[in-house]
């Protein structure tokens, strides 16, 4: 044994169960390693094998509850993950299950429902709402596999998931019949799906509220546009650099963040991009901006960009306050005490009818102005992710929508983006209003 480990090796996933699609398979390949193997030493000298037995092909570190590795021969993906060799129930890492759930499904999966499964991932994949990983939050294949378990096809799962209310519950074994009300004790997510092998474990837990409604709004709307573009989408179209920056120049105010390679493993820079992009949100309107959209996007390499569709790049000086009503004595006094002759009271405090109100002074009235002060010291003070703050140390960009031509123009893919932004459509949406 070259690196002292004793492993037992096995393939798991889709390949295993049989649940795969034609040219898109994805190898998973398990190691699983002693329980006593401590944690530490887990990570690192799984890490440490998967590199060397992938040494020749092109690698991707990436992170769910611990590293794996993800590898590529020719077309096809490989992943290969660690897990501990341990009895069913005494879990050391997530990834443990994975082995119980592939038996678990060879089990009660039949060649029937087995292609019922094919269907829904050739919907989701082709619809965008397919995959468990942090930048997607969407339905995993295990996830896409109980449901069809339960549904006993993919026509009967949309006609059950056009119903879903938000908390919905899918309990394949009818485990906490009965005792639903158990069910909402322990889990708090939109989708509640319980985990057959795991009683304990909700599979839905990664999937995003957004993406719960995405596909009930295509279990409603498939039935009634059966088109193959659902399942074998157009390839997307580029548009021109010329009509795009029209699009740009025409719509709203738009704020564009850019800055480099963040030093993070893939999952861990689309959690970082995600919480940067959501405390920005709220911190420019907590300032006053009223803030329509924003979405990050990435190359995953050497650009990264965050962009907030604001109503105005800039708003007044003034900001009105509403105190609290003149009966109540002691919040009247502690708001006169506040206002009178502050340094950023512009006027009042006045009564308005039975209310206390004053005009204060904005601290800042330009959105650009505010991020470029508070990013410029990595804005770990308004909510940017530790990672991508070292990166805004080094530099960062921040454009108007009639500064970004030439990053438009040189990221073909980054233009897709910012049209299919602009435009605001799912692009399954749109194909049922172009039938």
């Amino acid at each position: 044994m070259k690196f002292g480990l004793q492993a037992e090796v096995r393939i798991d996933g889709s390949v295993a169960k049989d649940t795969w699609l034609s040219r898109e398979a994805d190898v998973d390949i398990f190691m699983r390693v002693p329980s006593d193997l401590p944690r530490a030493e887990f990570e690192r000298r799984s890490l440490e094998i998967a590199k060397a037995a992938m040494k020749n092909h092109r690698i991707v570190e990436r992170f769910a509850e611990h590293p794996y590795l993800e590898s590529w021969v020719q077309d096809v993906r490989i992943n290969i993950v660690p897990c501990y060799n341990v009895e069913k129930g005494k879990w050391q890492s997530a990834t443990d299950r994975t082995p119980y759930h592939t038996e678990y499904m060879k089990e009660h999966l039949d060649d029937r429902l087995r292609q019922e499964v094919r269907v829904l991932k050739k919907l989701m994949k082709a619809t965008g709402i397919y995959g468990a990983e942090i930048k997607t939050s969407g339905f995993s294949g295990f996830l896409c596999e109980v449901l069809i378990l339960r549904s006993g096809s993919f026509k009967n799962l949309l006609e059950s998931a056009a119903q879903w209310k938000r908390r919905h519950v899918v309990d394949v074994d009818r485990l906490y019949a009965g005792r639903e009300t158990e069910v909402f004790d322990m889990f708090d997510e939109p989708l509640i799906v319980i985990d057959p092998v795991d009683h304990a474990r909700n599979v839905a837990a990664a999937v995003a509220e957004k993406r719960m409604w995405e596909f009930v709004t295509l279990s409603r709307i498939l039935p009634k546009h059966p088109r193959m573009e659902f399942f074998y989408p157009p390839k997307p179209t580029s548009p021109t650099s010329k009509k795009l920056l029209q699009s740009l120049k025409s719509g709203s105010s738009l704020v564009f963040v850019t800055f480099g390679k963040v030093d993070a493993v893939v999952d861990i820079l689309w959690s970082q991009l995600y919480k940067t992009e959501k405390s920005l949100k709220n911190v420019l309107q907590e300032k006053g901006f009223t803030v329509y959209r924003s979405a990050a996007w990435s190359n995953e390499q050497n650009l990264n960009v965050l962009v907030f569709e604001l109503e105005n790049h800039k708003i007044p000086k003034i900001r009105r306050h509403l105190g609290p009503q003149v009966e109540r004595r002691e919040e009247s006094e502690r708001f006169l005490e506040r206002h009178v002759n502050a340094n950023d009271t512009l006027a009042g405090p006045w009564i308005e009818q039975e209310r206390w109100k004053v005009h204060k002074r904005r601290d800042y009235v330009d959105a650009i102005q505010f991020l470029r002060d508070h990013l410029g010291k990595g804005g770990r003070d308004i909510g940017v992710g530790s990672r991508i703050s070292k990166t805004l140390e080094k530099g960062f960009r921040l454009l108007r929508e009639t500064e970004v031509d030439r990053l438009v123009e040189k990221d073909v893919v980054f233009a897709r983006y910012v049209h299919e932004f602009l435009n605001g459509t799912p692009t399954w949406l749109r194909w049922t209003r172009d039938a």
